[in-house]
C-alpha cells in the first residue's frame, strides 16, 4: 500500500506570499502599542501599517473561552491577577491590559480582521479543543497556521484537525534538522514551516540553530522557515540574505521599512 504524501507548505493558501512579515502580538514594541500588546488596539495598529499576518498565543479560561493572550496568568500585563486556566471568563473579561484594553478572545480577532491571517501558538492543553472548534466555526482553515512549543499539544491538535490547517514543526524536529539531519528524513515532522529563533540555550550555553544548511534542508523538504523575534534592521537583512521565508517582529515599523527596501512588502 502506498503511503499518503505528507503535506508541504505549497499545499496551503496561508503561505501564498513569497515573504511573510508578521506582527508579533500585534507589534508589541511599536510606540503606539507599548503596554498594549495582544489587544485589538495593537492588532489594528499593525493592520493600519499594512500587515496582513498577525501573531498571537492562545489560552483557555476555566470555562473554555479561548483567549488571544500570551501569558498563562494576568499579573504581568493587566490590572488583575490569577491563572487563566483557573478563572472563569466572567472574571477574566474585567481585566484590562495596561489599564485600558480588554483581553480579546480569538473569536474577536477572527471577527475584527476577516481578511487577515493569524499565526497561533497553543500555550496550554486546555486551549486545544476550543481552538479546533473556533477554526471550524469561523471557517478559518485557510487563515491560520498553528504551532506549539509543546510536542504533545501540537500532536493533539493535529489529531483533531488532520491536515486541514498548516502547522509548524515541533521543537525536536527543528533540532534534528539542525544537528542530526538524517533524522527528519526518517521521521518527517508533519509541520510545514519551521518557526524558530536564531539560537537556543542548550546545556547552559547559546547554540546557533539557524544556518543556511537548515534553510536549505527545510526548503528541500517543502517546508518554509520563519524566524522570531527579530527587532533590529541589520539582523533582518542578514536573515533575508540567508534565505528565510518570513520574519516575526515586535518592531513592525522597522520590519516594514526593511521589507520595502528589499522589495518584499506586498
Amino acid at each position: 500500500m502506498l503511503q499518503a504524501r505528507r503535506p508541504i507548505a505549497a499545499d496551503y493558501a496561508y503561505f501564498d506570499r513569497p515573504f511573510i512579515a508578521m506582527a508579533h502580538r500585534g507589534g508589541a514594541l511599536l510606540e503606539s502599542n507599548l503596554e498594549r500588546e495582544n489587544t485589538l488596539h495593537a492588532f489594528s495598529e499593525a493592520a493600519a501599517l499594512g500587515y496582513r499576518y498577525l501573531e498571537t498565543d492562545v489560552h483557555a479560561t476555566a470555562d473554555g473561552v479561548l483567549l488571544a493572550f500570551h501569558d498563562d496568568r494576568l499579573d504581568r500585563v493587566t490590572d488583575r491577577q490569577g491563572l487563566l486556566a483557573e478563572l472563569p471568563w466572567n472574571e477574566v473579561k474585567t481585566a484590562r491590559i495596561g489599564g485600558l484594553d480588554a483581553i480579546p478572545t480569538l473569536a474577536d480577532l477572527f471577527d475584527a480582521f476577516p481578511e487577515h491571517r493569524i499565526n497561533i501558538d497553543i500555550k496550554a492543553p486546555g486551549a486545544i479543543e476550543p481552538l479546533a472548534r473556533a477554526i471550524n466555526h469561523h471557517r478559518a482553515h485557510d487563515r491560520v497556521c498553528v504551532g506549539s512549543f509543546g510536542v504533545d499539544r501540537i500532536r493533539a491538535f493535529r489529531r483533531l484537525m488532520g491536515t486541514q490547517v498548516p502547522t509548524s514543526v515541533a521543537g525536536p524536529g527543528v533540532a534534528w534538522t539542525r544537528f542530526v539531519p538524517v533524522l527528519p528524513r526518517l521521521f518527517n515532522d508533519a509541520g510545514v514551516v519551521f518557526q524558530m529563533p536564531i539560537d537556543w540555550e542548550i546545556g547552559g550555553r547559546r547554540v546557533r540553530l539557524l544556518t543556511r544548511d537548515l534553510v536549505d534542508r527545510a526548503h528541500g523538504a517543502g517546508k518554509l522557515v520563519h524566524v522570531w523575534t527579530i527587532d533590529d534592521a541589520d539582523t533582518m537583512h542578514e536573515l533575508i540574505d540567508l534565505g528565510v521565508d518570513g520574519l516575526i517582529s515586535d518592531r513592525i515599523d522597522t520590519l516594514k521599512e526593511v521589507c520595502l527596501e528589499r522589495g518584499l512588502w506586498t
